[in-house]
């Protein structure tokens, strides 16, 4: 914890020429019914091939991949624009085959099927060689006025708003992973007049999503690099007719993962495992020094705290079993952070969780194609291929017997860094080969094995969406990273090191983000709830561990408010001078919180309203009515809610109001 941080942006080459997009477009329940048409037949009329979808039709130009929408309520709009960078060419005959047409582009050697799903149009393109594509190409419809973005939590950019468009916002001209930038592949769009888009890049390992400024305008194109050797070469993307809500496109994708069999929710893995139920009302926390121990337990209580998830560093000094038994005494979970990430020679390793014996290091490094070891992260050891660690298990047990020494002290739960953030390699070793999709499964196998064999309450960094059914909990997917706070944390004099040891200032040093970088992160105005919309009644989601709550003081009112209103714990770090200067206000969060997450935990998140024009006051709602919670981040009271308060209603009742000073 705290080694290791992961930019979920990338920056990649530029397109081939040539490129083609590809495009899925779907209607979804959530937005116009619950079913598609009766009549489900794709048809063709020259040269365009016209889908079925929930709430329309799409019409797709075969000879550029343009889409347009045709609502039934008369609206049309563009789903996507022509690929990017020079059309497909002339497309060969369109075979129709009831639900699905399929075309050929001789000239590139591509082919095309396009379907009805769900509700949705789903494009698969296929390429039995290595090339690249630019599609769709999103958002440029005139009506279109905000794009959804699931970075993070999530944020909410209006597509003319001059701030977003200037490199002030650091968004416009970067691009991100659908697999490792995004906390899930798919975004959306809101249209005037109570439509909207959503997209679901099924192929998301190898497709990237970039924000392109023109004419004062935002809007995105996707990329998606077809390659045999890593097993790329269908490129599936769906699209759905919403109503609009900043939300929308998020309540498509949970139901596309509800169809692909992709989401267990907490009940689920609280029946398995009652140990997750800790888990329910509880902040997270790492301990430091004194914190750390049987003293640090005991103050907990004494505030009044009675759930807590609390974890330590790999620093050398484990926490003990006396305060373990304390702990689990008092209701909390106690969890190590270790990472499989990352190998280093054990001679100088600088974190005992990157010491590994022969052959670990440095055979199961991973390798370039060139056959060089990768570098692991901050120029440190390598990064350890899964494939390795896979292949040598049977035999070394090295997995096993790591996780047998981390939890020898009583320790029921496990944060395991980067395994379900969405890092993935190819490795080029001919002694463990491996594509990015088998890294994936590797990850997950081996995640699905803490979890499920093992029986531990399972966590991991900035978990993607398609982790969500082996990790109970996430820290850091709910945070809307800005690309400018790496640069920021690798300067020691301003976010603080790694000392004094038992109070580290990269984590305790008070800090105030820029200003863009802060607005670009925690401006309400630009925030939605993404990520909860999908995933609230699966994995618990947190802040990363190095923005604990008293990290960023300027921000901290702001952020408990916006932690009540999603229903989400806040992340801490504790010693014994935070729990002196901030323990009082703490408890009174978690007093709050508690209550309010032991109703709404394993429930969806099934509502996200904007109650004013400037969208400073929001509402959530949680299963049928069960919780309700409004919060007013203006300057100005509404509806008798003050300024810098929040309601909490369960199942209508009376609000239990929240008003937090910030620190």
């Amino acid at each position: 914890m705290g080694k290791r941080k992961i930019s979920r942006t990338r920056t990649k080459t530029a397109g081939m020429s040539g490129t083609l997009a590809l495009i899925a477009v779907v209607g979804t329940a959530t937005a116009f019914g619950t079913g598609g048409h009766e009549d489900r037949s794709v048809e063709v009329h020259g040269g365009r091939v016209t889908v079925p979808v929930a709430g329309g039709r799409a019409v797709v130009d075969a000879a550029s991949l343009a889409v347009r929408a045709q609502a039934d309520d008369g609206r049309t709009w563009q789903l996507t624009a022509p690929a990017a960078g020079g059309g497909p060419g002339a497309a060969g005959r369109i075979a129709v085959r009831h639900d699905r047409a399929t075309w050929r582009y001789p000239a590139t050697g591509l082919t095309v099927t396009v379907a009805a799903r769900d509700g949705r149009l789903e494009v698969t393109l296929h390429s039995g060689r290595a090339a690249s594509v630019r599609w769709p190409v999103t958002g440029g419809e005139p009506a279109t006025q905000e794009l959804q973005i699931p970075r993070g939590e999530g944020i909410a950019v209006p597509v003319a708003d001059r701030w977003w468009n200037s490199a002030a916002a650091g968004l416009a001209g970067s691009e991100a992973g659908m697999a490792d930038g995004l906390t899930m592949p798919f975004w959306g769009t809101s249209l005037t007049g109570g439509h909207g888009s959503s997209y679901i890049a099924a192929s998301d390992i190898g497709t990237t999503l970039r924000f392109v400024s023109a004419g004062g305008r935002l809007h995105t194109e996707a990329e998606h690099r077809f390659s045999p050797r890593e097993s790329t070469s269908d490129y599936t993307v769906a699209f759905a007719l919403t109503d609009g809500s900043p939300v929308a496109a998020a309540r498509d994708y949970r139901a596309w993962l509800q169809q692909h069999g992709g989401i267990t929710g907490l009940r689920e893995k609280i029946a398995r495992n009652p140990e997750v139920g800790r888990l329910v009302g509880a902040f997270h926390a790492y301990t430091w020094g004194q914190a750390r121990g049987p003293e640090g337990i005991r103050r907990l209580r004494a505030l009044g705290i009675d759930r807590m998830w609390i974890g330590y560093d790999a620093d050398g000094s484990p926490m003990g079993g006396e305060a373990v038994r304390l702990a689990r005494k008092a209701g909390y979970l106690v969890g190590p952070y270790d990472s499989w990430a990352n190998a280093q020679d054990p001679a100088t390793a600088d974190t005992p969780v990157s010491k590994w014996p022969a052959p670990v290091w440095p055979d199961g490094c991973v390798h370039a194609a060139d056959g060089t070891s990768v570098t692991g992260f901050g120029g440190r050891g390598c990064y350890v291929s899964s494939e390795a660690l896979r292949r040598a298990e049977p035999r070394g047990h090295y997995l096993a017997d790591r996780t047998k020494e981390m939890t020898a002290n009583g320790a029921t739960s496990y944060f395991l860094d980067v395994d379900a953030a969405g890092e993935l390699f190819t490795d080029h070793s001919p002694t463990h080969p491996m594509t990015m999709a088998q890294d994936r499964r590797n990850r997950l196998r081996r995640m699905g094995w803490l979890s499920g064999d093992r029986g531990l309450v399972l966590g991991s960094e900035s978990a993607g969406s398609w982790a969500n059914r082996v990790v109970s909990f996430s820290h850091g997917s709910g945070t809307p990273v800005d690309d400018r706070l790496w640069k920021l944390e690798r300067d020691r004099p301003t976010w603080g090191g790694y000392a004094p040891a038992g109070a580290p200032g990269v984590f305790f040093k008070p800090v105030r983000l820029p200003a863009d970088v802060a607005r670009a992160m925690y401006d309400p105005r630009y925030r939605v709830p993404l990520y909860q919309t999908v995933l609230h009644d699966a994995v618990i989601s947190t802040e990363r561990w190095e923005l604990s709550w008293s990290k960023l003081p300027d921000l901290s009112r702001t952020r408990a408010l916006l932690a009540m209103l999603y229903n989400v714990p806040l992340n801490l770090v504790l010693d014994r001078a935070e729990l002196d200067a901030h323990g009082r206000r703490i408890a009174a969060l978690q007093q709050y919180f508690e209550p309010l997450h032991r109703v709404a935990a394993t429930r969806p998140m099934t509502d996200f309203r904007r109650l004013t024009p400037d969208h400073l006051v929001q509402r959530t709602t949680f299963g049928d009515g069960d919780l309700t919670v409004t919060a007013n981040f203006s300057a100005v009271p509404h509806g008798g809610l003050p300024s810098g308060c929040v309601d909490a209603s369960v199942r209508g009742g009376p609000a239990r109001r929240l008003c937090p000073a910030g620190l």
